[in-house]
């Protein structure tokens, strides 16, 4: 049998050394400057034969919680959905499953062909005309779609509703404070009562001239519906872009598609639709956009034609990265896609079809407004949102912080309440952000509203 774990030796070390022509390890890194170099051993524990490996990955395994989706309320921006078995076999395929960055694109006509189908669905999704390949998330498509208004409309600031997803906020923050310019600008937009962007506050920063884009959620971190069609209307009258992001596509299967609202580029998380959530990821970056801004969207744009036979094909038809074009004419440094979770949500699409898609989000919003209703009378417990919701919404406990609540909750019920908004980065100690999916049964929902009542009444 051959061994899964192969030390190296230090005959193995020597041999190494003796090939290349250096005396010691310590002489490969001569060309590292004499402060750089760390001198002490790293705080590391001692190396571990295969067996005594295994069981240490045993051990720290058995930590690990399994949460039972049918009684999971965990959302935030990683959603529980069902994913059939059908879409792991297919992936397992080896055309798939190794398949890597098609450098001699036309060669890799299947996979071409998928990313092709990917882009095609993200467009009905958005309601665009035109989409990628894929980036790496939500939230790195969000402060690419920034970056592309900048492009676009030679401007430098970038408004952003403060009920935007905290970590989308801060990968955007990242992206723009490493800009070579120095001119990126980013100001948050308060919110009203409602849970949803403050309309004037918008009118005022529009006023003052120079913005590029305005990015809200769609829905935003707390579930609420954003006004998409007021917010790109007074976008487009200052000559800004709207974006919008959505971590939870199935909000699409209900709500008007972004781009029917005025949308100029909307981007989104594909994981719901894709994958179980584990451990913030694998993801999967939705992005689409107007046509007329093709020339200037980062990331991979694949193309239907036909060969010299006339039969069907696939291309590469776009591709402005900085290892295919000069640098300085490049709109982004992306170097690949997250082809097989793409791949995932395009099959788990397809098995659900228009009819299926229309369906779980129906059922997702029905499930909610139950839950939400049937926890609306109980004592001390609010609602404190008047904006309209999909799947999502936030409860405020006056008797218990939200990490107490959901502690409690989950002792007492065995049930996964939901997520405390200050994990997210959003200062309301009291307030428990709460997911509803296809998965939940009655009897969850039913449970959870009577847990919630045992503890606050």
């Amino acid at each position: 049998m051959t061994s899964r774990y192969l030390s190296l030796t230090p005959d193995d070390a020597r041999q190494m050394l003796q090939r290349i022509g250096v005396p010691d390890v310590d002489a490969l890194f001569d060309s590292v400057p004499e402060p750089f170099r760390l001198r002490e051993d790293l705080a590391l524990p001692g190396g571990l034969d295969e067996s005594a490996l295994m069981a240490e990955l045993r051990g720290l395994a058995l930590k690990n919680r399994p949460v039972d989706p049918g009684k999971s309320f965990l959302g935030g921006g990683a959603y529980y959905h069902h994913i059939p078995p059908a879409v792991d076999q297919l992936l397992l395929r080896g055309e798939f499953y190794t398949a890597y960055t098609p450098y001699q694109a036309e060669v890799a006509q299947g996979t071409l062909q998928a990313m092709f189908e990917f882009q095609t669905l993200v467009c009905e999704l958005f309601g665009l005309e035109i989409a990628n390949a894929s980036l790496y998330d939500g939230a790195s498509g969000l402060a690419e779609a920034a970056l592309m208004a900048r492009r676009v409309t030679g401007k430098a600031t970038v408004l952003v509703a403060d009920t935007v997803h905290p970590h989308a906020r801060e990968t955007l923050r990242t992206y723009l404070d490493g800009l070579d310019d120095g001119h990126a600008d980013i100001r948050i937009l308060p919110s009203l009562e409602s849970g949803q962007l403050n309309l004037d506050a918008l009118d005022e920063a529009l006023a003052a001239g120079g913005i590029a884009g305005v990015a809200v959620g769609y829905p935003n971190v707390l579930g609420c519906i954003e006004d998409l069609a007021s917010v790109a209307e007074r976008a487009h009258a200052a000559q800004a872009l709207c974006i919008s992001l959505t971590y939870e596509p199935y909000a699409l299967s209900v709500l008007e598609a972004p781009g029917r609202l005025g949308v100029d580029i909307a981007v989104g998380e594909g994981q719901a639709l894709a994958t179980a959530p584990s451990f913030g990821g694998p993801g999967v970056g939705l992005f689409a956009c107007r046509e007329a801004f093709l020339r200037q969207m980062p990331g991979r744009l694949i193309g239907e034609t036909v060969d010299v036979s006339g039969k069907r094909g696939y291309v590469l038809t776009l591709n402005t990265r900085e290892q295919h074009i000069r640098r300085e004419k490049a709109t982004s440094n992306i170097c690949t896609n997250n082809g097989l979770i793409a791949l995932a949500m395009t099959i788990r699409c397809a098995l659900l079809g228009q009819t299926g898609f229309k369906h779980a989000g129906e059922l997702m919003a029905a499930k909610a407004v139950y839950l939400a209703e049937g926890l609306a009378g109980v004592p001390t417990l609010s609602l404190p949102y008047s904006a309209p919701f999909f799947n999502e919404f936030v409860l405020r406990s006056d008797r218990y912080p939200a990490e107490s609540l959901v502690r409690k909750l989950q002792e007492r019920t065995g049930i996964e309440g939901g997520i405390p908004l200050v994990r997210l980065g959003v200062d309301a100690p009291r307030d428990l952000l709460v997911a509803v999916t296809e998965l939940q049964p009655k009897a969850s929902l039913d449970a959870f509203i009577a847990g919630i009542k045992d503890l606050l009444t």
